[in-house]
């Protein structure tokens, strides 16, 4: 049934919103699941909401600060932020610390692998947001915490919160959290919005051949290195092909390492983080976008790339691409990195077949927005808020 309030094209906001994240955008490891929270808060503030951010510190980081209209306070690292987030909601229950006194009408507990946990020490009603599932990246993590953190998230978390609503960003995500004990019923869909193209913006002039341009965090799930074997590969065989990484982390020397054992030092630029508007500067100067990701939730620069007419080349097994990328019509999906390299080399020499692909990637990138998404993530926070206020 479609509510009034679609038909006028808002949703009304809740009053008073708590978003936990391990993370936000200004973190030197932030990404797409940390601008989708704060876009959404950016929204809701906007809309008259009163939005608080608890996240993590990391050099250079005000303690806290208004941003957006969210006030973010920050406090912990990377592992530490969890315990001192909830001693900061604790003390505002008994009327102490930072937040004293302070009482949210609902909470999005964002879970990058594990949760806050949240709803142990308050009252208001908590979403968990969950971008995707991490069973393929805890062993990076270790063998000790690799089996804790997986622990938590695919048997704890699920216990504790199975009353509580989940929002995820794609169907493939929604299906690994009904894979692990989530009631699908209690699962809602609310995919990423796009900002638009800064204005002004003229596609860098990167030079001749085929450009590759890949947009991510470095890390070692991303597979960059992938990326660089398409590289050299597709050079060995005579194409005139480049490759630009835009994005910065901690993998980054070893990838620095891997392009030059495989000797394509001379056909990749590391641009590390640039701004918004370089960035899309240089997405607009590709012809390929390539995301050889392990696991996406979305991949939201899938569609950053279809803005500009780039169709993306990546990995069916990820997930989250077999919703952002219409496999054969914005972009291609392969099985692995030989399947990648093949269709890499089709499109190098099918500039019609590139063309149709990034076409219509643009084309679908149109339908995307942060009010959308908003919309969306509205309509499932004032469902929690209403059952609450009912029981």
């Amino acid at each position: 049934m479609v509510s009034a309030s679609h038909i006028l094209g808002r949703v009304n906001s809740p009053t008073d919103v708590l978003l936990l994240c391990w993370r936000d955008t200004g973190h030197p490891q932030g990404g797409g699941s940390e601008r989708y929270l704060e876009r959404v808060g950016a929204e809701l503030a906007e809309r008259g909401s009163r939005v608080t951010l608890l996240t993590a510190r990391y050099p250079g980081a005000p303690r806290k600060q208004m941003r957006d209209g969210v006030r973010v306070l920050r406090a912990g690292t990377r592992l530490s932020v969890y315990p001192r987030a909830l001693a900061t909601l604790v003390a505002a229950r008994l009327g102490r610390g930072r937040l004293a006194g302070y009482r949210p009408d609902v909470v999005v507990d964002t879970q990058n692998g594990v949760p806050f946990f949240a709803r142990l020490v308050v009252t208001a009603p908590t979403v968990v947001l969950v971008h995707h599932c991490h069973r393929e990246q805890w062993p990076v993590a270790g063998p000790i915490l690799s089996r804790v953190g997986w622990f938590v998230e695919s048997k704890l978390s699920p216990w504790v919160h199975r009353r509580d609503r989940y929002v995820t960003v794609s169907e493939p995500s929604a299906v690994e959290l009904a894979a692990l004990g989530v009631d699908h019923e209690r699962i809602t869909v609310v995919r990423g919005g796009i900002d638009p193209v800064p204005d002004g913006v003229i596609a860098a002039e990167l030079g001749d051949g085929l450009r590759l341009v890949a947009v991510s965090r470095l890390v070692p799930h991303k597979q960059i290195e992938d990326a660089l074997t398409v590289v050299a590969r597709l050079s060995a065989v005579g194409i005139d092909v480049h490759l630009d990484v835009v994005g910065d982390g901690w993998w980054s020397a070893q990838l620095h390492e891997a392009a030059a054992d495989h000797g394509v030092v001379d056909r990749v630029t590391f641009h590390g983080h640039v701004s918004d508007r370089r960035k899309h500067e240089i997405l607009a100067g590709a012809d390929l976008h390539l995301m050889p990701s392990r696991k996406e939730g979305w991949g939201l620069a899938v569609i950053e790339a279809a803005q500009h007419g780039v169709p993306t080349l990546g990995y069916r097994s990820s997930a989250g691409l077999t919703d952002s990328v219409v496999d054969g019509v914005t972009g291609v999906l392969v099985d692995d990195v030989d399947g990648l390299v093949e269709a890499t080399a089709g499109l190098a020499v099918d500039e019609a077949r590139r063309t149709a692909l990034g076409a219509a990637a643009q084309e679908r990138s149109r339908g995307f927005s942060w009010h959308s998404t908003t919309d969306g993530f509205i309509e499932v926070l004032d469902g929690v808020a209403r059952r609450n206020s009912s029981n």
